[in-house]
């Protein structure tokens, strides 16, 4: 019997999606089966609240979505995709009225701080500047040698240190300090932890400032409608609805690509994969979880600091060491009463978001993995106390817990959204220790979710990589 397709991609997140496209580029036929009755993994977009209120249901702000190099070589403006940019990418919200913002512009950014400060910001981030798009393309590429291994190298001496280490060592401004330690945060991690978590809140930095932190108008599901547009145009189908447990129950193919867990792969797989293989899948780490929170607003969110009113996200949570304490809480299993809130207010740039002079809030803190505490109360207690009057302004919310978050996505197990841990020891073994990790021993089987290199984000390249894998058989 010949086979029915040359691949079969399970999943249509971001990486399933793009690992699709660049197999269809090829003029392989390929199939996308998604359990979901909507396609977009993380990149999804719902009326959660209130009719009319368009919410991002997991990403909302894409500082990677210019940055990837596939997405970006991808025609997805013909098929319906705008990025849109906020006046200001940051804003870190301080106590009384202050803030610190991250522009786009190097040199404004560094304008905040004292003299030593700004100087030692500028040097940080000057050299990488002019080459931000050849180091962006070395740090979201598959384990190999880099293309430019001089420039990666001086990137990696800055992000080995801790976060915490790194911006007391570099900065002596506390708002610089606070810059540096709500970027770092993204990554789930106390901010004690070499590597992972200065080498995140660095490349964030430098894509804002080389490409910027935009959305995408009408919401993230737009960047998945416009993937499947192209997609469609290269002749690939894809099919909803349906949940994969069996690989034998699959149309038959020369390559499966699975955009899922690395549990997931090794149970859907079954006896096809070495017994000692599966299990080095089913013992990978997922990391801490998330709460979040969408709300419909009254009017946008009346933050004391005018330059929050301006910015598409903002991080609340104060100083280096109260943004540290938060994180460190998170991750040793307490429910942080002053957590670190990371927000989105995609409506001051995008009105098609909200009704008319109404607004769309997005925010969501970091908790212990699996968590179903309702983290309601002590998030607005910071929202609030940067931005007085806030629950005055909230016409509905709606909140999603770490079960919510695995029930509406599989790969999100315990409401991990990064895909796994993402400490030094993960970073350089996702999702096992194997030197090409999109491949597994079935030379037909191969896995390209954020469980894989680079990692999290609305990138694409984990789905880039493995398609590449898949096009290397003979």
């Amino acid at each position: 019997m010949g086979k029915e397709y040359d691949a079969v991609v399970i999943g249509a997140g971001p990486n399933g999606l793009a690992a699709a496209a660049r197999l269809a580029q090829e003029g392989q036929s390929v199939l996308i089966i998604e359990g979901h009755d909507q396609p977009g993994g993380g990149t999804r977009t719902a009326q959660l609240t209130l009719p009319g209120y368009h919410h991002d249901v997991c990403s909302a702000i894409h500082p990677m979505g210019l940055a990837s190099p596939f997405l970006s070589s991808l025609p997805l403006k013909k098929y319906g995709l705008e990025w849109i940019h906020p006046e200001l990418p940051l804003a870190h919200a301080l106590d009384d009225g202050d803030a610190v913002i991250l522009h786009r512009s190097i040199e404004e950014t560094a304008a905040q701080f004292d003299p030593e400060t700004r100087e030692a910001y500028r040097r940080l981030f000057l050299p990488f500047f002019g080459e931000a798009y050849d180091l962006i393309r070395d740090l979201l590429a598959a384990p190999q040698p880099p293309k430019n291994p001089f420039l990666v190298g001086r990137f990696g001496l800055k992000a080995f240190p801790a976060s915490l280490d790194a911006a007391r060592a570099w900065f002596p401004d506390e708002k610089a300090r606070a810059l540096l330690a709500g970027n770092a945060a993204h990554s789930i991690l106390p901010l004690d932890r070499i590597i992972a978590t200065n080498a995140i809140g660095l490349m964030l930095m430098l894509v804002g400032h080389a490409y910027g932190w935009p959305v995408a108008k009408g919401g993230s599901q737009r960047i998945t409608d416009a993937l499947i547009g192209y997609l469609e145009s290269l002749g690939a189908k894809l099919e909803t609805g349906r949940t994969v447990t069996d690989i034998e129950a699959l149309p038959t193919a020369d390559a499966y690509i699975f955009d899922t867990s690395p549990s997931a792969l090794a149970d859907i797989s079954g006896n096809r994969l070495p017994v000692n293989y599966a299990e080095r899948l089913r013992r990978y780490r997922h990391g801490a979880g998330i709460f979040k929170i969408d709300y419909a607003m009254s009017e946008p969110v009346p933050w004391t600091n005018p330059d929050c009113r301006r910015a598409g996200t903002v991080h609340i949570g104060g100083t280096i060491d109260e943004v540290a304490q938060s994180e460190r809480e998170m991750w040793e299993g307490v429910h942080s009463e002053r957590p670190f809130v990371l927000a989105a207010q995609q409506s001051l740039c995008d009105p098609t978001r909200a009704p008319e002079g109404k607004h769309t809030f997005w925010a969501y803190c970091h908790v212990p993995k699996g968590s179903t505490v309702d983290m309601t109360e002590a998030m607005e207690g910071q929202i609030e106390r940067f931005a007085p009057g806030f629950k005055d302004c909230v016409l509905g919310r709606h909140t999603m817990n770490c079960a919510d978050y695995q029930a509406y996505n599989p790969n999100l197990i315990g409401g991990d959204i990064l895909g796994g841990v993402s400490d030094w020891r993960q970073v350089v073994t996702r999702p096992v220790a194997r030197l090409r990790p999109h491949t597994t021993p079935a030379k037909d089987i191969f896995l390209c979710s954020s469980s894989t290199p680079p990692g999290a984000g609305v990138h694409g390249m984990g789905g880039y990589w493995a398609a590449e894998e898949v096009l290397r058989i003979p």
